[in-house]
C-alpha cells in the first residue's frame, strides 16, 4: 500500500509528517492491504490567516484495486483530530464497501436452486 501525503494553505509539508501519516494509515488499514493499492491523504488549513475552530480538513482517498476510489472528509480544530477523524472514517467504509463486495461474490446456498436439507 502506497502513501502519499499533499499538504496546502499554510501546512508545511514536512518528512517528519509524513512518515507520521505513513505509519498511522498503514496500521489503521492493515488488514486492508490487499485491497487498497494507495492512499492520498491531503491536509489543508481553510482559514489559516484567522483564528477559528474546525478550520483543519483532511481529505483521504483509499484506491482499490478493480474498484472506484473511495474518499471521506473531517474537520476538526487540530490537524491530529481531522487526520484521525478522517482515518476512522475511511476504515468505517473500507470495511463496509468490501464486505459488501465479498459478500456479493461469495457463492449462496440460495443459487442453486435446490436448497438445503436436512437428514
Amino acid at each position: 500500500m502506497q502513501i502519499q501525503v499533499n499538504t496546502s494553505n499554510g501546512i508545511t509539508n514536512k518528512d517528519t509528517l509524513e512518515r507520521w501519516a505513513d505509519t498511522e494509515i498503514k496500521q489503521h488499514l492493515s488488514r486492508f492491504v490487499a485491497d487498497v493499492t494507495r492512499v492520498e491523504v491531503h491536509l489543508s488549513d481553510e482559514n489559516h490567516d484567522k483564528a477559528g475552530g474546525g478550520d483543519k480538513c483532511c481529505v483521504m482517498e483509499a484506491r482499490l484495486a478493480h474498484h472506484q476510489p473511495l474518499a471521506v472528509t473531517q474537520h476538526a480544530a487540530s490537524l491530529d483530530e481531522a487526520f484521525r477523524g478522517a482515518a476512522d472514517k475511511l476504515k468505517r467504509l473500507l470495511d463496509n464497501t468490501l464486505g459488501r463486495l465479498n459478500h456479493r461474490a461469495r457463492d449462496s446456498i440460495r443459487k442453486d436452486g435446490e436448497g438445503f436439507v436436512a437428514e
